[in-house]
């Protein structure tokens, strides 16, 4: 039984991390965090997940559930590297699906699996999604540059960050194969008389609306002929589902720092 605490338990993927694991017959519910002044603090965490009370009260108090883990999974948007690091002094295994870091956040994260911690860092935890990544690298390496590419992502009207950070990864994808910067070669929406595309950019769209949990397409396009590959998420299950796939692998990991396509097998 791999025991897991949840931080950010009451938000939108916390609740169905948490509504999974009850589901689950290897996984156990140890601890569910939110920050300070949430309305969820001392409620239970199954019964704000809409499953089942699971004896587990959401806190505030992150350090004080290490030591009754094995595993914690971080969503929120708050002390996400603090967190790792008291969770790594504490031997547990992390995974972050938290995308909005920074590039200092992520060299963070390598230096502690560095340092022995067990970690999977991923832009998005959807298997379909991953498989986007290993798909679109094909198609960049096999189309070549006489494709242009542009990548629209859509989601729902309460999310803060843009682009998403599976859109980043996406792009990141591309400028990869072809040797690009991606500060320099993606341009991020069009207004105005901009002239004419140039060879050298990767249109970067965002779409922001209703409930859409998320919609993620690349589009190849030259003279005469365009391939589209897109990936639709239709409930916030597939990531859920992703992240404890991730738990599993990191139980039999060596240390070191893991993105989703390492848990796939897809490197």
């Amino acid at each position: 039984m791999i025991r897991i605490i949840i931080a950010g338990a009451a938000g939108r993927m916390g609740r169905r991390l948490v509504a999974n694991i009850a589901e689950s017959e290897d996984l156990a519910l140890a601890g569910a965090t939110e920050r300070a002044g949430s309305e969820f603090l001392g409620l239970d965490a199954g019964s704000v997940a809409s499953v089942r009370p699971l004896g587990v009260r959401i806190t505030e108090n992150f350090e004080e559930l290490l030591d009754g883990a094995d595993a914690v999974i971080d969503f929120s948007t708050g002390r996400v590297i603090e967190n790792a690091r008291l969770a790594a002094a504490k031997g547990l295994s992390i995974v972050i699906g938290t995308t909005a870091l920074t590039a200092d956040d992520r060299n963070e994260l390598r230096r502690l699996g560095d340092s022995g911690a067990k970690i999977v860092f991923a832009s998005n935890f959807s298997v379909g999604v991953n498989l986007l990544f290993y798909l679109t690298k094909l198609a960049a390496q096999t189309l070549g540059d006489d494709f242009d590419v542009e990548i629209i992502e859509a989601h729902h009207n309460q999310k803060k960050d843009a682009p998403s950070g599976t859109a980043v990864s996406l792009a990141e994808v591309v400028t990869g194969v072809r040797g690009w910067d991606y500060d320099r070669d993606v341009r991020h929406g069009r207004v105005g008389n901009v002239g004419a595309r140039t060879r050298r950019e990767i249109g970067m769209h965002a779409v922001r609306g209703g409930d859409i949990v998320g919609d993620h397409t690349v589009l190849f396009a030259a003279n005469g002929e365009r391939l589209e590959l897109t990936h639709r998420a239709s409930s916030r299950d597939t990531f859920a589902k992703g992240a404890l796939r991730a738990v599993r692998f990191l139980a039999d990991a060596k240390a070191g720092l893991y993105d989703m396509r390492d848990v796939l097998g897809l490197k």
